[in-house]
């Protein structure tokens, strides 16, 4: 399987993979970017909850680019790496790839810096335990 972009995909597991379904397309036929940016989310909360050990919240998207589209049948897989801790907040990178399920290749889609804050079970922002 031939990958294309100047980087190849992240070492280990991806945090989230799942296949982009017609329902999550435009007309065109290209997957509408919010859904693209909510698997981001969703696999960044993973290292994200880990570390605050307990509830977060998503409460800045920085630097997201998308490089190219994804498309029904792709499969796509985010991977997602802790980059910075705080007192109360961790910022996550997270890395789109798609699979392109016809020509066989891996091509980066997306990219972005996700900050989550920890919460109580009120909705209130606490402190990171000690990591």
């Amino acid at each position: 399987m031939s990958e294309t972009g100047d980087t190849p995909p992240p070492d280990g597991e991806p945090a989230l993979k799942t296949v982009a379904m017609p329902g999550d397309a435009n007309p065109n036929g290209d997957i509408f970017g919010g859904w693209v940016m909510a698997q981001m989310d969703l696999a960044g909360a993973v290292p994200a909850v880990r570390r605050a050990q307990g509830r977060v919240a998503t409460v800045a998207v920085e630097g997201m680019r998308f490089h190219k589209p994804v498309f029904v049948g792709d499969l796509v897989s985010c991977y997602a790496e802790l980059i910075k801790v705080g007192r109360t907040s961790v910022s996550v990178r997270v890395e789109t790839w798609a699979e392109r399920r016809i020509v066989q290749e891996r091509v980066k889609v997306t990219e972005g810096i996700f900050v989550y804050v920890a919460i109580d079970e009120t909705g209130s922002k606490r402190f990171l335990p000690d990591g």
